[in-house]
């Protein structure tokens, strides 16, 4: 399958960081995170699910393995929130330019206040969309830290 690059591999291109991409097969409407590191051939604890959250009109983006559940309580003291909530689906699009399946932490609309899941920081790399379906990319957390302004932290339950 032929890779179109998407505007999130254009800025790790800009900012010279070298990822892998993964393309797979999403015709039969398998897009959730533990059927798309099956398909990629990765561990679940190596692949990254992004979701978005928000208090009010503040929104967070979080990373976490796609196996997981993001823990709402450690999310907002992460953002320093007293109550944060996930952003509905519906609304996705209109605020981050992503669908959902195809939500990438790179090259949202706005650069959001973005947390990753911490036991990102002990992995070589870890694929993350790459903000399309059917496309994941493989990136060192620390430059894709860099590149986004997230900062490690616990977030999953």
């Amino acid at each position: 399958m032929a890779v179109t690059k998407t505007n999130a591999m254009r800025i790790l291109d800009a900012k010279k960081i070298g990822y892998e991409v993964f393309v797979y097969d999403n015709e039969d409407g398998q897009i959730h995170g533990t059927a798309v590191a099956e398909k990629i051939g990765k561990a679940a604890e190596m692949v990254f699910k992004t979701l978005v959250a928000h208090s009010g009109a503040n929104l967070y983006v979080f990373v976490i393995p796609v196996a997981e559940e993001l823990d709402l309580k450690k999310a907002a003291k992460a953002a320093g929130e007293k109550k944060i909530e996930m952003l509905p689906v519906k609304d996705l699009q209109k605020w981050t330019g992503y669908i959902r399946g195809g939500c990438s932490p790179v090259g949202m609309k706005k650069l959001y206040p973005t947390f990753i899941d911490i036991s990102a920081e002990s992995q070589e790399t870890i694929a993350v969309s790459a903000g399309k379906i059917g496309q994941q990319m493989d990136v060192s957390p620390q430059l894709l830290a860099g590149v986004i302004n997230a900062k490690f932290t616990e977030l999953i339950k």
